[in-house]
């Protein structure tokens, strides 16, 4: 009886989803009829730099395009690239995207999507677009700090997560940049090519995800060329993969000023044109050009009727149309500022930590030295299209001053000196960033000195961290090492604080200090997350979503000369090996691993099994493992497991991120995790029969707390 119902009721929701999904593409064909070829055209190009014209007459209003992959963008104006200057536009800022992957915790990806959702409702915005997700190939790319991970699984999981909550508030996600936009240096020009598996294993599950799990509302084309075409008139990227493999049906638009053709961009399934230069927006290419192909045979009308089609669909989903039914949002409460904060804490990553010098016991600490630019320097307002409005941002000077001022003597030395930033473009962050600044190490010193605990706050700011150019190299800029060498050779007790979005080398660092701790940008609340850590009133629980090298020359794009490319063309020679698939496969010893992270407590994983021997193809595997807090204090753990197959016919990477679970446990707590892997995500690209195989034999599944630390392992066979 029980069964008859459910079968009743899902044929109901299934039919109940058809008529509506009929009834959604009545109306579009509908309104379509009702247009001149004109107004049809005007809904495929920009009116503005954000906006989209509106067809009065038919009740479609005007559209609101913003940037925001961890805000909601300031308010520009309409015609240039200024601020508008208004006093109401101020928003929440999370951690960037680096950080949100360092949380590995779905459920804050989650909150994150809605807290962005309501606010951009609340600023009147129909479309945000994030979150970027091109893979973190080379540790020099300017975006890296937008980008999530080194690693697609990951990616494919916060995207999903995020894409949902947001769309949830009647606001489409924009994924970007697809495809493989994995350097800001000559991105305007650069050719792109790889194979057909590194290609579908690492360059496009996250996109994947986010259209057929996600169910993404608009992809943005990237800027570069993907096999000599560019990405906003590449059949393969639009038409093949996208529309006729992933069943798309939403839009894809232009990243701005990314589009160099009317017919072959048409073509290519490209819907929506924005742009940046032009002010005259009818000489765009999807706009009277567009119109002229039409009316002189060269494309038919019904090509700009299935681009407006989608265009609608999309407003449509997000009731762009119904705004009385339609979500109204809310913005800068104190639920939203906590989603903040938490995501900054749970993003920090423990690297090192001898002799336990962390959590620091306030009570016993009479002064602290805090040492660095990034002590004071604030963040949210940097790295161009990613730049926020914070209604406020915490440094931690402010932080720890506001919580522990009255109880001990903080003496602040700012250490080096950023001035020695040259100009903009692509020259910038590239100059005297090496410079050593004695007057302000010594001034450091001496606060050191008569300090019983030394912060410094090192690492990157959006100088170097930022769309339009790559830096030139992974040291730490402005003479950082020599300042830590110094203060360390007088204060035991120094603590280094990483702020950054991308890679670093830190192997001259490494053995000089006690402690070192990667804090990311960390959005508004950056100083009170990681005061809070140092101090202990939370614990660290970030893993590593990169691999620390150590240095640059253990980077496969780098050990192999494929960075940034020769005559304006890039091979991705490395192939699948990116990241830990090429550490790990080749035994080459990284500095930090990825998935790396230390706690404030420690963890006993055990009684690994898997729920059966032998599985076919259509199956779920589930491993269960036992995980107890075996510390003094609360934690949390990320047990993560890997796969790797026993014999291929293909090279295949050692290790590769399959499933995931952040465990909170109390004290003395044990809890029973049960992770789960489909046996077809077992596959690899198949080039031959450009498909996805799973070969028969024995694969082994890798549990552990990093790709490198691997605390049990079970086997199974795949029929």
């Amino acid at each position: 009886m029980k069964k008859s119902i459910l079968i009743m009721a899902l044929i109901i929701c299934t039919t109940a989803f058809s008529q509506t999904d009929v009834a959604t593409e009545k109306r579009i064909q509908g309104l379509i009829k009702k247009m001149t070829l004109k107004e049809k055209v005007s809904l495929l190009h920009g009116n503005s730099k954000f906006y989209v014209s509106e067809i009065k007459r038919l009740g479609i209003p005007e559209w609101a395009l913003s940037d925001g992959p961890h805000g909601v963008r300031a308010e520009m104006n309409r015609d240039n690239w200024n601020y508008a200057g208004r006093t109401d536009d101020a928003v929440t800022c999370f951690p960037p995207g680096t950080a949100m992957a360092a949380t590995w915790n779905l459920d804050l990806a989650t909150k994150r999507g809605y807290v962005l959702g309501e606010e951009a409702r609340f600023r009147k915005k129909d479309v945000l677009l994030g979150p970027g997700i091109n893979i973190i190939r080379s540790p020099l790319c300017g975006r890296n700090f937008e980008y999530l991970s080194e690693d697609p699984y990951l990616i494919s999981q916060f995207a999903v997560s995020y894409i949902k909550a947001l769309q949830s508030k009647d606001v489409a996600a924009s994924v970007k940049h697809y495809a493989a936009n994995n350097q800001e240096d000559n991105r305007f020009s650069i050719d792109v090519t790889m194979s057909d598996r590194a290609l579908h294993e690492i360059y496009l599950p996250g996109f994947k995800a986010a259209v057929m799990d996600g169910h993404v509302l608009t992809v943005m084309a990237a800027y570069n060329k993907f096999r000599g075409e560019f990405c906003t008139e590449n059949i393969l990227l639009g038409r093949t993969i996208l529309r006729d493999s992933y069943k798309f049906d939403g839009v894809l638009m232009s990243d701005w000023n990314a589009v160099h053709s009317t017919d072959n961009a048409a073509l290519a399934g490209l819907d929506l044109e924005m742009g940046t230069e032009k002010t005259n927006y009818n000489d765009w290419f999807f706009a009277d050009p567009l119109i002229k192909s039409v009316e002189q045979g060269r494309l038919k009308e019904s090509l700009v009727n299935e681009k407006v089609a989608n265009i609608l669909r999309v407003m449509i989903k997000t009731k762009v149309l119904d705004p009385e039914t339609r979500e109204k949002g809310n913005i800068n409460t104190k639920e939203h500022q906590q989603v903040a904060y938490q995501s900054a804490v749970e993003s920090i990553v423990l690297l090192k930590n001898e002799n336990n010098v962390l959590p620091l016991q306030m009570n016993a600490v009479k002064s602290v030295a805090i040492i660095g630019d990034n002590a004071t320097r604030k963040h949210c307002s940097g790295g161009l299209s990613s730049e926020i409005k914070p209604l406020y941002e915490i440094t931690p000077l402010e932080a720890i001053t506001t919580k522990f001022g009255k109880q001990l003597q903080i003496n602040y030395a700012q250490g080096y000196n950023k001035q020695s930033t040259p100009g903009e473009g692509s020259n910038k962050g590239q100059l005297n960033t090496d410079f050593v600044d004695w007057k302000l190490i010594d001034e450091a010193v001496e606060q050191a000195k008569k300090s019983d605990v030394a912060i410094i706050f090192a690492g990157l700011n959006h100088d170097f961290d930022s769309e339009s150019f790559d830096r030139v190299h992974m040291r730490l800029p402005y003479g950082q090492e020599t300042l830590i060498h110094e203060v360390a050779k007088v204060n035991p007790k120094t603590i280094v604080v990483i702020i950054a979005g991308s890679p670093l080398e830190l192997s001259g660092i490494q053995s000089r200090v006690p402690s070192i701790v990667w804090a990311w940008y960390g959005g508004m609340e950056a100083g009170n997350a990681v005061v809070d850590v140092l101090s202990g009133k939370e614990f660290p629980s970030g893993k590593l979503p990169i691999t620390l090298p150590i240095s640059i020359n253990q980077m496969p794009d780098h050990a192999l000369g494929n960075y940034p490319g020769r005559n304006l063309k890039v091979n991705y020679e490395e192939d699948i090996f990116v990241g830990y698939r090429w550490f790990d496969t080749k035994g080459i010893e990284s500095l930090y691993p990825f998935g790396f992270g230390l706690s404030y407590t420690s963890f006993n994983i055990a009684n690994i099994t898997a729920d059966k021997k032998v599985f076919n193809q259509n199956e779920v595997i589930t491993v269960k493992c036992t995980i107890k807090n075996s510390g003094k204090s609360d934690g949390a753990e990320v047990v993560q497991l890997y796969a790797s197959q026993t014999l291929s016919s293909v090279l295949r990477p050692k290790k590769e991120l399959k499933a995931f679970q952040k465990v909170f446990l109390k004290a003395g707590e044990e809890k029973t995790v049960e992770l789960k892997v489909n046996v077809k995500d077992l596959a690899f690209y198949d080039e031959k029969t450009s498909s996805w195989k799973v070969e028969s034999g024995e694969f082994v599944l890798h549990l552990g707390t990093s790709v490198k630390d691997i605390v049990g392992s079970v086997s199974v066979r795949v029929n």
